[in-house]
């Protein structure tokens, strides 16, 4: 466009040169040239936006504000949006349990064991039997049931050089004994002659306590120290908390210890919680010597004669009914598995008796029980023995509990 314009205004300046004076062609020149911008910025608005300016930046879009800084603000009206999406519930991790906390009824559970004074477990009592205070009030029982309940004992073997018939009794009783025990039994295993010696401390594993056993083999000193094994046995369980039992396998003589027989009576009495049941052995020989008149000896020539064994089974009658249990002389190794058996029966057995306390706060605190025998009719409750003699029960239950969160 351009250099058309310039070829037409020199065109028409070399045809009128000669006639026309300059300064007509300088005039035509100036209005040529004064509407030339405008022609050329209207030819390039007509151009596509592609063949313009590339350098020139097109202007932001309107943003919808005001258009000056002059008046009132002018807000954009906020959209409505959508609710926030739920919180997702945490997956559950594999292998990790649930756990909850119980405080809406809280339930109080209390194992109660009913003995004669002797130490026999007294069956057959009902729920209306028993009367639960907790804190002076009484309270209703909502369940009611029988159970084996776990023991805690000591099994206390006389394993001396004395006589091979008394070194087999004794391992073949600890054996049985070892065969009647539970999963959630506690037993030790400690076996004297001279001394005591722990073989293993208290454990529920049934395989330890065998092992333990299978450790007498042979003995070695011909002492049997009793009185000193005994005392020293309950000095040991005096620091356990609850229902403690021995089971004293022994010939019941005793040859050099230095507590007395005195000694050994004020320490039983002193004791609590604990009870003693001896198991004699060696009664197949002692019958034998009685038919023949043979003679006695305790090992390495140690005379000992019909009236020590005598005083020793009145010693182990003693010591049993001092602390509420049995004496039990077997005449023939196969008694002794009813012998232990019937041992279970009188310390396993407990009443379950769980209730609702009329305090359903868990607030920590701490809850004095009371279990007593009733009769049906309110008065104390009366037991006979088979003779049909009465007999006072003795009720064995834990003395109260702490009322507090349980995590399950």
């Amino acid at each position: 466009m351009f250099t058309f314009v310039i070829a037409c205004i020199c065109a028409v300046d070399t045809m009128l040169r000669p006639s026309v004076p300059k300064l007509l062609s300088l005039l035509l020149f100036g209005a040529l040239a004064t509407g030339f911008p405008r022609a050329i910025a209207q030819d390039q608005s007509s151009q596509p936006p592609s063949q313009q300016n590339p350098n020139k930046q097109d202007a932001p879009p309107d943003a919808g504000g005001p258009g000056s800084d002059v008046g009132p603000y002018a807000i954009p009206k906020k959209k409505d949006e959508p609710p926030p999406p739920a919180p997702e519930k945490p997956k559950k991790i594999e292998g990790m349990p649930d756990y909850s906390i119980k405080v809406d009824v809280p339930l109080v559970n209390l194992d109660v064991l009913v003995t004669t004074k002797d130490g026999q477990f007294i069956p057959g009592l009902h729920k209306e039997n028993f009367k639960i205070s907790e804190d002076g009030v009484t309270q209703t029982i909502s369940n009611f049931n029988q159970a084996t309940a776990p023991i805690t004992a000591v099994l206390l073997v006389e394993f001396a050089s004395t006589n091979y018939f008394f070194v087999r009794d004794a391992v073949n009783a600890s054996y049985i004994f070892a065969q009647t025990l539970k999963k959630d039994d506690w037993v030790a295993v400690i076996s004297y002659d001279m001394k005591p010696e722990i073989l293993t401390d208290f454990t529920q594993d049934k395989g330890q306590v065998m092992g333990a056993i299978s450790q007498m083999r042979i003995p070695g000193f011909s002492e049997t120290n009793l009185f000193d094994a005994l005392y020293d046995t309950l000095d040991r369980l005096e620091g356990i908390e609850g229902r403690k039992y021995i089971i004293l396998v022994t010939t019941g003589v005793d040859t050099f210890s230095k507590i007395n027989l005195d000694q050994m009576m004020k320490k039983i009495k002193s004791t609590k919680d604990i009870t003693i049941y001896p198991i004699s052995v060696g009664w197949a020989l002692r019958n034998y010597c009685e038919v023949h008149s043979c003679g006695y000896t305790h090992g390495m020539g140690i005379p000992v004669g019909q009236m020590d064994y005598l005083q020793a089974d009145n010693e182990m009658n003693t010591f049993a009914r001092m602390t509420g249990g049995r004496a039990y002389f077997p005449r023939f190794q196969a008694e002794f598995g009813e012998i232990f058996n019937s041992i279970g029966q009188d310390i396993r057995n407990e009443y379950a008796i769980a209730y609702h306390p009329t305090n359903p706060k868990l607030d920590g605190s701490y809850r004095k029980l009371k279990v007593e025998l009733v009769s049906p009719e309110g008065g104390q409750l009366k037991v006979r023995d088979q003779k049909g003699k009465d007999v006072k029960p003795v009720v064995y239950a834990r003395d109260g509990y702490t009322a507090k969160h349980q995590v399950e």
